[in-house]
């Protein structure tokens, strides 16, 4: 049957649903409205009657600049593998942080080599289940988006706890960072995978389905992201808070030496002790906090306006009534859709904001490289690279003895035209019996000398044996003077 002949009943440039099977592809993906006895439905990709053709180009811009990204998160995790831990300063947040942002980019990424069909036909989009680049595409940005979330909620709780509570994070911390951290993004993407499932809907990247999308995965995620955000911006108030008290802290203690107060108890800390405390944190971790405020934004913004274009593509009456100058166009154009771009307004999001949101997306590797590479990890390679090994003994005085064989060099004087001496042997001399006899102390059994108690001239105390002291305890009467006696 002709493309002509699928039209049916319908007007150009739609197409008669009865007419093409109901199994293959996302049947759930059609966009079809019920006309009389017929029901017509918009030709696939749905994106390109109501953005243009040259969306589906413009959309491979996330993709090329995941292609430049990537690299420099791969960088990042072998430097944290191969090099030492005080050229990286690595830690797991920042490890499993980054893992996240490499899944997100492989999804952008995967489509420049596959160029996968977005229709399984005329009216009918692919989904993961007819199509496996959906299938890797949307389930690796999806994951990747829970596990941005999640970890940058948990980092947002250590740095709450180290801050506001003075709490050392420990090996029970790590071990339920990790179940957390990982366990939640798998259960989740699992469900919503089963439940809801992913689809071609704008460019060559799957998204997630309409259907139960809002409950399986857009409210947990905005819930984490949420949290994440009002912890962050709670522990910065905190900041705040500390850093003025301690503009009006007056405790001359602070003041000079720095030494805690101990006026009232032993655990009272000032308030300029706690923002050095505190500074002192923000110092080491103001780049995981940038980058968390940046995710987070990122997320709930890319979750807002999907969920704004999932509510105004939902096949409701009210959807229906503000598409339907669009549809009046189509057909008064003859399916020339450049003369009806000014009614898709009111159908969805821009196309310049989705776009936008693409970027956004792939350049989130970008920042994770600019706030998380240090320019020791750039000295660690040109180390590791030229041979130079950092633990390498200096030349010094110290180790120049045990590093020459001219022991009489190591203090750089020339010894060229010298002639070589021998060095002379140590004189060892044998205690002469007098001496022995004379230091050698009978009663301990060790040498040493023995010493004479000498009365000094002006002197009226004198050795005495305990014996002496003992027989006569008292040698005054104490009646005998003015001084009274307790009864």
């Amino acid at each position: 049957m002709s493309r002509t002949d699928l039209h049916g009943e319908c007007q150009i440039p739609f197409y008669q649903e009865d007419l093409f099977p109901s199994t293959g592809g996302f049947i759930g993906g059609r966009f079809c409205q019920q006309i009389g006895n017929v029901s017509c439905c918009v030709p696939c990709p749905f994106a390109s009657w109501t953005y243009g053709e040259g969306v589906q180009e413009k959309s491979r811009i996330a993709s090329w600049l995941s292609v430049a990204v990537l690299p420099l998160c791969i960088f990042l995790l072998v430097s944290y593998a191969v090099l030492p831990a005080k050229r990286t300063h690595r830690h797991y947040l920042s490890i499993c942080f980054t893992l996240g942002i490499c899944c997100m980019q492989i999804a952008f990424i995967i489509p420049l080599g596959v160029k996968p069909e977005q229709c399984h036909n005329i009216i009918t989009p692919n989904d993961m289940y007819s199509s496996l680049s959906c299938a890797f595409t949307g389930a690796m940005l999806l994951f990747g988006g829970w596990v941005v979330v999640v970890w940058s909620f948990i980092r947002t709780i250590a740095f709450h706890l180290q801050v506001c509570w003075e709490v050392i994070i420990g090996t029970k911390f790590m071990w339920g960072s990790f179940i957390c951290g990982w366990g939640i993004p798998i259960i989740g993407t699992i469900v919503m995978l089963t439940l809801t499932g992913v689809s071609y809907r704008f460019g060559e990247v799957c998204h997630i389905n309409i259907q139960s999308s809002l409950h399986d995965y857009w409210i947990p995620i905005m819930i984490f992201a949420t949290a994440a955000l009002f912890v962050q911006f709670a522990t910065m108030g905190y900041c705040v808070h500390v850093y003025i008290k301690s503009l009006f802290d007056t405790n001359s203690s602070t003041n000079s030496s720095g030494m805690p107060s101990y006026s009232s108890s032993i655990r009272t800390v000032t308030a300029r002790q706690a923002y050095r405390r505190i500074r002192k944190i923000l110092k080491l971790q103001w780049r995981s906090n940038c980058l968390v405020v940046v995710i987070i934004a990122n997320v709930i913004v890319f979750a807002v306006i999907f969920m704004n274009l999932d509510n105004q593509l939902s096949p409701t009456a009210a959807n229906t009534e503000n598409a339907l100058p669009w549809l009046l166009c189509l057909v008064e154009a003859h399916g020339d859709r450049t003369k009806c771009f000014g009614y898709t307004t009111d159908i969805g999001p821009t196309k310049g904001t989705l776009l936008a949101l693409l970027v956004l997306l792939s350049l989130v590797g970008l920042w994770n490289f600019v706030l998380f590479a240090r320019g020791s990890m750039f000295v660690g390679w040109i180390d590791l690279i030229t041979g130079r090994s950092p633990t390498h003994p200096e030349f010094v005085s110290a180790d120049a003895r045990n590093l020459l064989s001219d022991k009489r060099t190591y203090e750089m004087l020339n010894s060229n035209g010298l002639p070589s001496y021998k060095t002379p042997d140590p004189v060892v001399r044998s205690p002469s019996p007098t001496y022995t006899s004379r230091t050698m102390s009978p009663d301990l059994k060790q040498y040493g000398r023995d010493a004479k108690y000498v009365r000094p001239s002006m002197s009226f105390s004198g050795p005495r044996p305990p014996s002496a002291s003992q027989a006569n305890a008292r040698e005054w009467d104490p009646q005998s003077t003015f001084a009274q006696g307790r009864y």
